[in-house]
C-alpha cells in the first residue's frame, strides 16, 4: 500500500510540474524535465545528502516511468487536468504528507539525529516543487507570502516522526498516522488560506 501511495505521489508531483511547464511555455522536453524534477527532486536530494547513492529515483525504473506517464497525460490533457486542479491539489497533499514521513524515517535509518532527520523530511516533500520553480523562472511557491501553508505540515510531520521514533512508538501506526494529519492540515490550509507570518513590522501612531 505504501509503495502504491509513493507512486500515485509520484505521478502528481509530476502532474504539478508538467502543467508549470506547460503554462511556462515550454517544449515538450521541457515538460518531461519538469515533471521528473519535480516528482524525484526531494528524494534524489535526501538520497545524496545521506550517501544512499545511487538515489532510489535511479535503481527502479517506475520511478522514472511514473512521472513520464504523468508528464504525457499533461502534454495530451492538460486542459482538462487543469480543470480538476483542486483534485490534483488533493493528492498533492497526499504526497507531501507520505513523501515528508518517509523521507524522515529513511534518515533515521541512515543513522542521522532527530533533527536532521526531520529537515531531510521537509526536503523530501517539498525540494522538487522548489526546484521546479527555480527552473521554471518563477518565486518558489515554498516562498511566497501569499501561498497557503506548505513546508509548515511538512516539518511538523517530520518532527512528529522523530518523536514517535525516540519514544519508541510502533512505526506502522505512528507513520500512518503522521502522513494523514500533514494531509489534512495541508488540505485545511488550503481551504481555510492559511498563510506563514511575515516580518513583524512596528507601526508607528498618527
Amino acid at each position: 500500500m505504501v509503495r502504491i501511495l509513493e507512486l500515485v505521489g509520484l505521478f502528481v508531483f509530476a502532474i504539478s510540474g508538467a502543467l508549470t511547464a506547460i503554462q511556462r511555455k515550454f517544449d515538450a522536453v521541457g515538460i518531461v524535465i519538469l515533471a521528473e524534477v519535480t516528482a524525484l527532486g526531494g528524494g534524489v536530494l535526501r538520497d545524496v545528502i545521506i550517501g544512499a547513492t545511487p538515489p532510489a529515483a535511479f535503481q527502479k525504473v517506475q520511478y522514472l516511468l511514473v512521472p513520464l506517464a504523468a508528464a504525457a497525460v499533461a502534454f495530451f490533457a492538460h486542459p482538462v487536468v487543469e480543470r480538476l486542479s483542486f483534485f490534483v491539489l488533493l493528492f498533492d497533499a497526499a504526497g507531501l504528507g507520505l513523501f515528508c514521513v518517509t523521507g524522515t524515517l529513511t534518515a533515521l535509518e541512515h543513522g542521522l539525529g532527530p533533527v536532521q532527520s526531520a529537515v531531510l523530511g521537509v526536503t523530501t516533500g517539498v525540494g522538487g516543487g522548489l526546484l521546479r520553480d527555480v527552473i521554471a523562472r518563477q518565486t518558489p511557491a515554498l516562498v511566497r507570502a501569499d501561498s497557503d501553508l506548505y513546508s509548515i505540515p511538512a516539518m511538523i510531520g517530520a518532527a512528529a516522526v522523530t518523536v514517535a521514533h525516540a519514544a519508541h512508538l510502533p512505526m506502522v501506526v505512528a507513520a500512518p498516522a503522521t502522513a494523514v494529519f500533514v494531509f489534512a492540515f495541508r488540505v485545511l490550509a488550503m481551504v481555510r488560506h492559511w498563510t506563514a507570518p511575515q516580518a513583524w513590522t512596528r507601526r508607528t501612531p498618527r
